[in-house]
C-alpha cells in the first residue's frame, strides 16, 4: 500500500469515533500544555533575574568591611568594621589589572531630604565617584553628572532619582534647586533615568547621589579605628576641625584624637568599594586580585581572616538562576508525568481499537495487505493522535501563560526550543506507546482474525 493511502485510511478510522479520539488526545494536550506553560514562566523568571542583575551592573563586584570585634565586646555583623579607606580604592584601580572602573561608596542611612515644606526619607543616599554611574549602569535623563574635580573639592552637588522628583519636587524639574540633605544644602545638577524596582521589589529610583567626600565630610561624619576591631563616631557635625597630621594608615585610637576632630579625607572610612572587571569572564580574576591586595595592604597574617567581604553579582545571578532552574525542572517533571499518563492512555485506546477492528484487519490481510502495512497504519494513527494533541497543547499552554501574565503579573518568555521539543516529544510518545498495539495488530493470523466475533 502507498503511504498516502495508509495515512488516509488512518484519518478515516480516527474520524469514525471523534469523541474517543478527543478523549484520547486529552492526556497529551494537558501534558504538552503544562510543559509549555512551565517553560515560558521559567524563561521569563530567568530573564527578569538577568535584567535585574544587569541594572545593578552585570560585571560589578562590591567590597564591604568585615565584622567588628571591639575589645571585650560581642562581635558586630559584617559592614561595621573600619577596614576600607579611599587609598584602598585607589590601590584597587591602580594595581589590579583585571579591574576596570572603581568607586568609593559612602552610605547615608536615616537621613531626610527637605525641599520647601516637603520632608522625605529616601530609600538610598549614596556618596559616590562619577565612575559609579557606569559600573551600575545608571544614565542621566536630565542635567549632568558631577565630576572628579567636584568630588575632590567636596562640592555640594547631587543627583536625584525619578521618585525623588515626583515625591519631593512635585514632578517639576529640580535642576538648579537647592535640596537640603540632613543639615547641608546641595544643588541638584542632574536627574537619573528611571530603573524601576529591583529583584527584591525595592524602588531603585528613590535615591540621591552626592560626591562621596561631601557626604562623608559634611553630612554623616567620620569614625576612627584600626583595620580589624574598633569603630566609634568621633564627629557628627560639618563644623568640626580636622585632626593633626602624621597618623598611620590604619591608626590605633590615640590620645591626640578627640571628639572634636576629624581625620583628613585619606583616613575616611568607606562603606563600600565597588568596581567592575574589564570583562565578564575576568570577574573571578579581579575578585582574587582585590582580595590578595587588600590582605597585603591591611597587613593580615596567614592565619587571620579577611577584614572585608567581597560580593560578586555574577555569583548572585548564578545562584538565583540555579534556584529558578530547579523550580522549573521540578514543575517540568510533574508535567512530563502527565505526558506519560497520556501515552499510557493512547496505548490503552489503541489496544481497544485493535480488538474492535480484528475482523477488518483479517479482511485486509486476506486481500493482500502485508504485516508492515498494518503496522504502519496503526503507528500513523497513534502518531497523528499525539501530534494533534501536541499542537493543541502548545496553543493551550501559550494561552495559559498569557493568562497567568495578565492576572498574576508574572513575567513570561516564549521558547521556540520548547515548542520544537514538544512536537518531537509528541511524535516520540506516539511511536513508543503506539508500537505495541500496532505490532500486535500486524501479527494477527488472517484466518483467526476473520473468525473473530
Amino acid at each position: 500500500m502507498r503511504t498516502t493511502t495508509t495515512i488516509r485510511m488512518s484519518l478515516i478510522s480516527l474520524k469514525r469515533n471523534p469523541t474517543r479520539t478527543m478523549l484520547t488526545m486529552l492526556g497529551i494536550i494537558i501534558g504538552i500544555a503544562a510543559v509549555i506553560t512551565m517553560m515560558e514562566i521559567g524563561n521569563g523568571s530567568k530573564t527578569s533575574i538577568r535584567t535585574s542583575i544587569e541594572k545593578m551592573g552585570a560585571n560589578s563586584v562590591m567590597v564591604m568591611p568585615g565584622s567588628m570585634r571591639p575589645p571585650g565586646g560581642a562581635r558586630v555583623g559584617a559592614g561595621n568594621a573600619v577596614s576600607l579607606i579611599p587609598a584602598d580604592a585607589d590601590a584597587i584601580g591602580n594595581e589590579c589589572p583585571s579591574v576596570g572602573a572603581y568607586s568609593p561608596v559612602v552610605r547615608g542611612s536615616g537621613i531626610h531630604v527637605v525641599f520647601g515644606n516637603v520632608d522625605w526619607e529616601p530609600g538610598n543616599i549614596y556618596g559616590i565617584a562619577p565612575a559609579y554611574l557606569d559600573i551600575r549602569a545608571w544614565e542621566i535623563a536630565d542635567g549632568r553628572a558631577f565630576t572628579n574635580a567636584e568630588v575632590d573639592a567636596n562640592a555640594r552637588v547631587c543627583l536625584v532619582g525619578s521618585t525623588i522628583v515626583k515625591e519631593v519636587f512635585g514632578g517639576m524639574s529640580p535642576l538648579g534647586c537647592e535640596l537640603r540633605i540632613g543639615e547641608v544644602t546641595f544643588e541638584v545638577i542632574g536627574v537619573l533615568k528611571s530603573k524601576g524596582a529591583n529583584m527584591m521589589g525595592m524602588d531603585e529610583d528613590d535615591c540621591v547621589f552626592t560626591p562621596w567626600t561631601t557626604l562623608r565630610m559634611r553630612v554623616t561624619g567620620l569614625r576612627y579605628g584600626n583595620a580589624t576591631n574598633t569603630s566609634s563616631t568621633i564627629a557628627d557635625s560639618p563644623g568640626s576641625k580636622f585632626a593633626i597630621s602624621g597618623l598611620a594608615l590604619y591608626p590605633e585610637p590615640d590620645s591626640r584624637i578627640t571628639r572634636d576632630h576629624l581625620f583628613y579625607a585619606k583616613h575616611t572610612q568607606l562603606n563600600q568599594i565597588i568596581f567592575s572587571a574589564v570583562s565578564v569572564d575576568k570577574i573571578k580574576d579581579a575578585t582574587r586580585e582585590v582580595s590578595q591586595l587588600l590582605r597585603k595592604r591591611h597587613r593580615l597574617k596567614t592565619d587571620q581572616e579577611d577584614d572585608f567581604r567581597v560580593f560578586n553579582s555574577s555569583d548572585f545571578m548564578n545562584m538565583l538562576n540555579q534556584t529558578s532552574t530547579l523550580m522549573t525542572n521540578l514543575l517540568l517533571g510533574v508535567a512530563l508525568l502527565s505526558l506519560l499518563v497520556g501515552g499510557v492512555g493512547i496505548m490503552n485506546i489503541m489496544l481497544v481499537s485493535v480488538t474492535e477492528r480484528t475482523r477488518e484487519i483479517g479482511l485486509r490481510m486476506a486481500v493482500g495487505a502485508r504485516s508492515r502495512d498494518i503496522l504502519k497504519q496503526f503507528l500513523i494513527e497513534s502518531v497523528v493522535l499525539c501530534l494533534a494533541g501536541g499542537i493543541i497543547g502548545i496553543l493551550a499552554g501559550h494561552g495559559m501563560s498569557l493568562l497567568i501574565e495578565k492576572i498574576a503579573r508574572w513575567p513570561i518568555e516564549s521558547s521556540p526550543g520548547a515548542v520544537i521539543a514538544a512536537v518531537l516529544v509528541s511524535a516520540t510518545v506516539g511511536i513508543l506507546f503506539g508500537f505495541y498495539p500496532a505490532w500486535k495488530a500486524s501479527k494477527l493470523d488472517p484466518i483467526e482474525a476473520l473468525r473473530y466475533e
